[in-house]
């Protein structure tokens, strides 16, 4: 009995031993069905991708960048074809190898191989390391023929930026460099687009312009095997070069400013008085931007940054410089506007022996013997420096800063295309006690009615100043980059047709009517006017007019007698350093005086006077006299401008067939 009651539950045991087994294999077998489901059906694509990222292989190609031109289409930065030589990591066993053999193929030079290995520091394993980026013919043709010996090395037919009138453009257009991290940091569309060997802007336009420029980067898809190695390529999605840019800028008349610049350290600027067009910006001294392309060498990177003159610094808009006598202009229209002093308010200008003096400082006059009595007119003319003493005492120092910031002083120019421009510097009495703490003396306001003492001021902004004061006094927005909806008729319409109806009111024998004080502080659109009474802007002009071309005026000797060239400028001198009585009674001429301690020459000026259309600025630095150094300049200027006048409407009116 026993032995059946025991085979009766081994029995059972064995039953559910049996069915838990089955049960197990019944749920293993629901999970495996239920996961090749997942794997199949479900997770499908995720896998196929996974997949596909196992086996393709994605290279990006550098985009193109955009061509920058001139304003009748001369190409003024283009995109020449290089030889390059390319590692594929991912193909190198021995890298060291491979630089080695590259090394003594093409002659890289240590410098190049050190820059190599931070390069490859940077990259991912299996990206494309660019070994050199500007190989010529022999080089690429010596490699070609050793290529079988190096794994991993390509030959390749690339495109990088040229700069076919180097010296003459840098200042404007910049230079183009690789890509560095604060360069991906900084902008988004530089580290959207970052591939190895990428060029972006460093400086000008090429930099400021980058989002424009740089264009799209191309994509190569291959198929590669379980080591990562290219078996084939797949498709190819090209890369979309950057956007053109147009200037405003004449080539012809920029070559030929940095031609009058050569072994001067200075600017030429010249500008539409009405549109506010650059037509050049010449700076000097100038370097080669094509040495920055594929890295500058040490040797030249010293002889540039070590250079006294400073090829680096834009000068025009950068340079800041007391603007001297090229100031007292607007010291007279301001004067005549508040109505401190009348055009015949006459001062004696005694000279050196008896100079002004306030509490014991003496303030000279340049003139050693005086101009004697003078009025307003003849004060500008012959640039008398004690009537604008005496002017500024009377005007002050504030209501003076209004009118100079008005007329374009003490603000950037062209910040929305230049990051390196400088603001300069228009002092008052709010300035000084904010910044420096302390008070306002009124010597400081009598030698700012000279253009000395604190105020500072880029070439740019005075080439702005006198576009302002030629064309009426009317507002106007310069810019470099070309811009069709800026048309000079409608703009030439609106300015014509508010001085009609000024002097609709002034020939009526009544007070110029005004919406507003515009002798207060405010902000003032384009095209509007600046002045209170266009009387006094009339008044200016003819003073500079005779400042050029009457005897005794300081510009005397650059005048031209055919009315086609006839322009009206100021001559100024700017001081670099207070002259001390012994320095003064001693008389030196500039030749005398270590170079460094000399004025610097300035010089503005509107032409044809007649019918004015275009302002110019001439700076010399260390250049002594306004007269004698810039305004030579200026004149040659004038007449390369209005000889060209004719072109450029032609060009602007689409009547010439551009190149």
């Amino acid at each position: 009995m026993l032995n059946k009651g025991s085979n009766i539950e081994k029995g059972r045991v064995i039953s559910r031993r049996l069915f838990i087994l089955a049960a197990a294999k019944l749920v293993l077998f629901a999970g495996i069905t239920s996961r090749l489901y997942n794997l199949q059906i479900s997770d499908r694509e995720k896998y196929e991708i996974l997949s596909d990222k196992n086996r393709l292989r994605e290279w990006k190609t550098p985009p193109q960048r955009g061509i920058i031109k001139d304003y009748f289409n001369n190409v003024l930065a283009d995109n020449d074809r290089i030889f390059q030589v390319h590692l594929v990591l991912d193909e190198v066993k021995d890298f060291d190898q491979a630089i080695f053999k590259i090394k003594n193929i093409i002659d890289l030079s240590n410098y190049e191989i050190r820059k190599i290995y931070k390069k490859k520091e940077k990259l991912k394993p299996w990206d494309t390391l660019v070994v050199a980026d500007n190989l010529n013919w022999n080089q690429f043709s010596k490699l070609n023929l050793y290529l079988h010996e190096i794994e991993g090395a390509k030959p390749v037919l690339s495109t990088s930026r040229f700069y076919p009138y180097a010296n003459d453009l840098v200042h404007i257009v910049g230079y183009v460099g690789d890509a560095s991290i604060k360069d991906i940091e900084k902008k988004a569309e530089i580290k959207e687009n970052f591939v190895p060997g990428l060029k972006v802007g460093k400086s000008g336009i090429e930099s400021s312009q980058e989002k424009l420029l740089i264009g799209k980067y191309g994509i190569k898809r291959y198929e590669v095997n379980s080591s990562g190695k290219r078996i084939s390529q797949i498709d190819y999605v090209k890369e979309i070069q950057g956007k053109e840019i147009k200037t405003t800028i004449d080539l012809e008349i920029q070559k030929y400013a940095q031609q009058l610049l050569k072994g001067e350290a200075g600017s030429i600027c010249t500008m539409d008085i009405y549109t506010g067009e650059v037509i050049a910006m010449a700076s000097s001294p100038t370097y080669d931007p094509n040495k920055f392309v594929h890295g500058i060498n040490q040797k030249d990177w010293d002889e540039i940054n070590n250079d006294p003159l400073k090829p680096l610094i834009n000068k025009s808009i950068a340079g800041l410089y007391s603007p001297g006598s090229t100031f007292k202009p607007l010291v007279a229209l301001a004067a005549l506007e508040y109505g401190i002093i009348n055009s015949e308010k006459t001062i004696k200008c005694k000279g050196h022996k008896h100079p002004m003096e306030l509490y014991g400082v003496k303030y000279h006059c340049w003139k050693k013997q005086g101009h004697g009595y003078m009025k307003l007119r003849n004060a500008i003319k012959q640039s008398c420096d004690t009537y604008f003493y005496e002017t500024a005492r009377l005007l002050g120092v504030d209501k003076l800063s209004i009118i100079a910031k008005r007329y374009g002083l003490g603000s950037k120019v062209l910040e929305d295309v230049y990051h390196d421009e400088k603001q300069g510097l228009v002092p008052n009495t709010k300035w000084k006690r904010n910044v420096l703490e302390t008070s306002w003396y009124l010597g400081e306001t009598i030698i700012n009615g000279i253009g000395q003492g604190y105020i500072q001021t880029t070439p740019l902004q005075l080439c702005l100043m006198t576009a302002q004061l030629a064309n009426g006094g009317y507002k106007i927005k310069p810019h470099i980059l070309h811009d069709d909806s800026i048309i000079y008729e409608e703009i030439r319409t609106i300015i014509q047709s508010d001085i009609e109806n000024s002097n609709l009111y002034l020939n009526q024998n009544k007070s110029l009517v005004q919406k507003k004080d515009i002798r207060q502080e405010q902000e003032i659109k384009p095209f509007q006017r600046m002045y209170q009474n266009p009387n006094n802007i009339k008044f200016v002009l003819e003073a500079m007019f005779a400042s050029t071309n009457e005897l005794y005026g300081t510009s005397f000797n650059s005048r031209y007698e055919d009315p086609k060239y006839q322009f009206a400028g100021k001559t100024g001198t700017s001081q670099v350093r207070r002259i001390t009585e012994a320095e003064r009674k001693l008389d030196l001429k500039q030749s005398q005086i270590e170079y460094k301690k000399r004025d610097h020459a300035l010089y503005v000026a509107f032409a044809p006077y007649k019918d004015p259309r275009y302002s110019i600025s001439v700076h010399v630095e260390h250049g002594g006299s306004g007269s004698k150094t810039a305004a030579p300049l200026a004149k040659k200027m004038i007449k390369k401008i209005i000889d060209r006048h004719e072109l450029r409407e032609q060009a602007r009116k689409g009547k010439i067939n551009l190149a």
